[in-house]
């Protein structure tokens, strides 16, 4: 068996690829069993929740997830981001396939590192600092050998030391070149975002909980380009359920307060039964907080920022760039709740209609490469227009144009 053949330490094994014989020697003499050996858990939920508000990557979280994350929901795959050190902080996917991926602690807090799980894409391109993929028998642990993986470093933009890493996990089809350069483009995509925000300032190791005043001050909620909203309350952060995010952005776009009745036509699409709702304002109000939500009618009643309406601000003082850059896609984007569809497609109108207003061509680029963006006709036209003859983005629009006409025909 190839196992067997690495753990002789003398040499590549035949057959195998000598970069992955070479990771099952480190993970044999890290002692992990290929039989037995599962990843550990390490981090509980709240210790995670922390963890996760100190870490630089949580600024580009909702960026990866908006360039990948989505693609491996489409793939039947997940998509992880982890630190340095192998610790997956975030996994996203389909329910189905996280249930699976749970049977090989492929799950948030898990230490996916070579010496924690044995040769896997996460590990590997944490210890080459380079892209890799691993395919299905490639990896170390049998146990691993249904799924296949492909993973890239994240780098800090100012020392260049690794940040973390992020990773796609599902299929065979996962670890063909095409997915691995994709992974590598996000991958990219976070060290530019990164090094945008370091320009501006920003801190990438404090954690945004800092800025709240104290317990009960500001709640802060991030719901845009996100499949659950991310609140941070009393110096801890939270991932909601879909359902509880419905209902509290519900509550925020009604300040006044609404009624039972008036919440669940705003985020139930169809009858439910009053218990429901009660049920679950129960476990909200445990999560935000007792002083957080009234009751009669039902209201917040911290004060509250949310980044749907900064953007929809900036949008209304004309400071389209940089709507532009604090819209991290549409809000909840997989939510049927009628209020949170409305909303949804309001504040994207407001956003595009500024950027095709401004006529500032890197605007328009930066639209047409978001994924809600790339099949916007006449946003390609626009740019085509507005980019200079001697570009070389104005032909790549042009060609898009004729793509886009071709499959309207």
């Amino acid at each position: 068996m190839p196992h067997d053949t690495a753990r002789r330490a003398d040499g590549p094994a035949p057959g195998v690829r000598s970069v992955v014989a070479e990771s099952w020697l480190r993970s044999s003499a890290a002692g992990v069993d290929p039989d037995a050996h599962l990843a550990p858990v390490v981090l509980d939920t709240a210790d995670l929740a922390d963890y996760r508000a100190t870490h630089a990557l949580s600024h580009v979280f909702p960026l990866l997830y908006d360039v990948l994350g989505r693609a491996a929901v489409d793939c039947d795959s997940v998509m992880a981001v982890g630190d340095a050190t192998g610790h997956l902080l975030w996994v996203c996917g389909p329910p189905s396939v996280l249930r699976r991926a749970e049977s090989i602690n492929f799950v948030e807090g898990s230490v996916w590192s070579e010496p924690g799980a044995g040769t896997n894409a996460p590990g590997m391109a944490l210890h080459l600092d380079a892209p890799v993929a691993v395919h299905a028998s490639e990896h170390f642990n049998r146990l691993v050998h249904p799924w296949s993986c492909a993973a890239a470093p994240i780098h800090d933009p100012t020392t260049s030391r690794v940040l973390g890493v992020v990773d796609v996990t599902g299929g065979p089809d996962v670890a063909s070149p095409q997915s691995l350069a994709m992974i590598r483009a996000a991958a990219r995509m976070a060290e530019s975002e990164l090094a945008r925000l370091a320009l501006t300032g920003t801190t990438l190791t404090v954690p945004a909980s800092t800025e709240l005043p104290d317990a009960t001050g500001v709640v802060r909620v991030r719901g845009l380009g996100l499949p659950e909203a991310v609140v941070e309350v009393g110096g801890r952060t939270h991932r909601l359920s879909r359902r509880h995010s419905e209902i509290l952005v519900a509550l925020l776009e009604n300040p006044a307060g609404l009624t039972a009745e008036e919440l669940e036509a705003r985020v139930y699409p169809g009858r439910v039964n009053a218990s429901t709702l009660r049920a679950e304002m129960t476990r909200l109000r445990t999560l935000l907080g007792p002083d957080a939500l009234a009751s009669r009618p039902y209201r917040v009643l911290a004060d509250t920022e949310t980044d749907w309406r900064s953007v929809a601000a900036l949008i209304g003082t004309g400071r389209v760039r940089e709507a532009l850059q604090a819209y991290k896609g549409p809000l909840l984007p997989g939510s049927e709740a009628p209020l949170v569809a409305e909303l949804r497609d309001v504040l994207e109108a407001q956003v595009r209609s500024a950027v095709l207003r401004s006529g500032e061509a890197d605007l328009m680029v930066g639209w047409t490469r978001s994924r809600w963006g790339a099949t916007d006709l006449e946003m390609w036209e626009r740019q085509a227009e507005a980019l200079p003859a001697t570009s070389p983005l104005r032909g790549v629009a042009e060609a898009e144009v004729a793509r886009l006409l071709d499959a309207d025909a």
